[in-house]
């Protein structure tokens, strides 16, 4: 079978069970149908785990995917996606980074790895050239990522890309992510956490094999005009300038940068940790991932002090605002080592700041004390106790054992459900809902739990649009009519995510068409990029509802829905029960089952999928 153009047409199989490594080929239906990245694993995991698989068992599938643009000229798309169940929430699993792995995945001759089992000892799986094997991974079980990486790349070479989980994820910590390329994280849901049980240390990916590209005289036009696009977008030039950092500032006027663990509306300090700050004082370098044109990614240094730290990859606005105006910490250099600190360890920023901010308030509140923290003193505005409790997460010591397991697990715990700040178990990302109200909707809807994402409406209520696809721009406090919107960017979100490609790019309806067309000479009619991100989204809402979940987790926690007294947002909070009660009839989806009815699953092509 010859696939179109985009695909290298195989996928490796690896059983660490029985050390069997084989290769099948790409299914060109679903290619068509899901297109790749995680729509392609979705549908592909739908028909290999169930309700009852462990996801820190033998059982569980993790899938490390590149979608049909990775690795071609297509700007901003050096993406790769893991997608497995989650560990951290019990449904669907997906993280993806950005550098050279995926693209070196590609050329290594895969446009997936698609890996079961689980080893007895530590090993880690090297793929070049067409081939692959298991090899030893002893000496590298312990390491950090950077350390991994870095004895990897000595062995193997420069041309080769590192994806690998550290201490954390070796201890299984629920939250703990995957590291490539430096300080590229594929954060979110506890990818890392699945690669630990399987006893996978990393997987290394290196290869010279081309993507094959159908068209291209038409890639090279859609590239132009796709750069031209970016090069003249208002985010590009902010993002090349100050990283995502250089949204602190505005996200705090706008009261949508939470502080104090989601209860102030206002951190009068956090100028002292924007992206300007950084520039100014610790920046010495910025860089890209493959084929992009906006350069994001940030290199810094702190050179002494108790917070000293090496070259490495600078906190973005989510780690900022988790260590800094989360904590209501405004050392930058102590928030730049935090940071380093997860990425060695293998931490997903995102809940590490969560489950730490409720430490904190826990501890104002005197539900926990000194003996429950090793003497530490969890005072607001200290960065010290963080950096000790971070280290007690990776390790699971102490209360880190407890924070080990996630925020909706510590709230339990503590008696504190309704102050846990997650939606299905993951943490509740760093941009508050009561200041985009779309976001409320968008983090109780999203496949994976609370995610910025897969539906990034502050985003699109803050003037950028996609008129080509029916998302336009309104009132940040005033969804009525408009649940619509929300759910169209949740499925461009999923298109993106399959291709795969950066959010950050923006391109419009033409421009990826075009992309796409170019690369696989499909044929792809107005609208069919609209319904291939729907059926996306629906297939991953599927798995979701097969797995157990039902429409009662299509929530808020209670500590999101009570209106800040300060801020930008001040006094505004979403009435969640009203806008999901339109957006269940704009999704065609039964509000007693949380299913897809039977005609929109007809239209989706997705009716052997009907709930049995």
């Amino acid at each position: 079978m010859i696939l179109p153009g985009g695909y290298m047409g195989k996928l490796l199989y690896v059983d660490l069970s029985r050390g069997k490594i084989w290769t099948e080929e790409t299914p060109e239906g679903y290619a068509r149908a899901f297109l790749g990245g995680s729509g392609l694993a979705c549908r592909m995991l739908i028909d290999m785990i169930g309700p009852d698989t462990d996801p820190l068992g033998p059982d569980n599938v993790l899938m490390f995917m590149a979608g049909p643009l990775t690795g071609t000229e297509a700007p901003c798309c050096g993406r790769y996606t893991i997608c497995s169940k989650s560990p951290q929430t019990g449904i669907w699993g997906e993280s993806n980074a950005g550098g050279y792995f995926g693209p070196r995945m590609k050329s290594s001759g895969f446009d997936g790895l698609v890996i079961m089992g689980r080893s007895e000892e530590p090993v880690y799986l090297y793929v070049h050239d067409g081939q692959a094997e298991l090899r030893p991974a002893g000496d590298l079980w312990g390491l950090t990522t950077f350390e991994t990486q870095g004895a990897l790349v000595h062995e193997l070479g420069s041309d080769v890309s590192v994806a690998c989980i550290g201490p954390a994820g070796e201890k299984m910590v629920r939250f703990a992510c995957v590291l490539n390329d430096g300080g590229r994280a594929a954060g979110r849901t506890g990818m890392g956490a699945v690669m630990g049980s399987k006893r996978l240390k990393a997987v290394a990916v290196s290869g010279d094999e081309e993507v094959p590209v159908a068209n291209p005289g038409g890639l090279e036009e859609a590239v132009r005009r796709a750069r031209e696009a970016i090069e003249e977008s208002m985010l590009t030039s902010i993002f090349r300038e100050f990283g995502t950092a250089g949204y602190v500032d505005y996200a705090q006027e706008l009261g949508d940068m939470p502080n104090k663990y989601f209860s102030k509306g206002l951190f009068e300090e956090a100028d002292k940790i924007s992206g300007m700050t950084m520039a100014e004082t610790i920046l010495v370098g910025r860089r890209a991932c493959f084929g992009c044109p906006i350069g994001c990614g940030r290199i810094v240094e702190v050179r002494e002090g108790k917070y000293a730290t090496p070259r490495t990859d600078g906190p973005g606005y989510e780690a900022l605002a988790a260590f800094g105006s989360n904590l209501l910490v405004d050392d930058l250099e102590a928030i730049t080592h935090i940071n380093y600190l997860c990425n060695a360890l293998g931490l997903d920023v995102i809940s590490t700041g969560v489950v730490i901010g409720l430490a904190y308030k826990l501890f104002e509140e005197g539900v926990i004390g000194p003996s429950d923290t090793e003497g530490l003193k969890l005072e607001w505005g200290n960065p010290e106790p963080a950096v000790e409790l971070v280290k007690a997460i990776a390790s699971r010591e102490g209360l880190g054992a407890v924070m080990a397991e996630g925020v909706r697990h510590m709230g339990r715990v503590f008696g504190r459900e309704g102050e846990a700040a997650h939606v299905k178990g993951l943490e509740v990302p760093f941009h508050d809902p009561r200041a985009f109200f779309g976001m409320a909707v968008c983090y109780a809807t999203s496949p994976r739990g609370a995610c910025h994402l897969q539906g990034d409406m502050y985003m699109i209520d803050m003037g950028v649009e996609f008129p080509e696809f029916g998302i336009t721009s309104g009132d940040r406090f005033d969804l009525a009519g408009r649940m619509n919107v929300v759910a169209k960017i949740q499925d461009l979100r999923a298109v993106y995510n399959a291709l795969v490609m950066c959010q950050f790019a923006s391109l419009d309806g033409p421009i990826l068409r075009d992309l796409l067309a170019s690369v696989t000479g499909w044929d792809i009619r107005p609208g069919e990029l609209a319904l291939a991100g729907e059926r996306i989204f629906n297939l991953k809402r599927i798995f979701n509802l097969r797995m157990g979940m039902g429409p009662a987790e299509d929530r808020l926690p209670e500590l999101l829905l009570r209106p800040l007294l300060d801020g930008g947002a001040a006094g505004k909070a979403p009435d969640l029960r009203a806008l999901l009660a339109e957006y269940y009839r704009v999704r065609n989806w039964d509000p007693e089952t949380g299913w897809p009815r039977p005609e929109k699953l007809a239209e989706l092509g997705l009716e052997e999928l009907a709930r049995g």
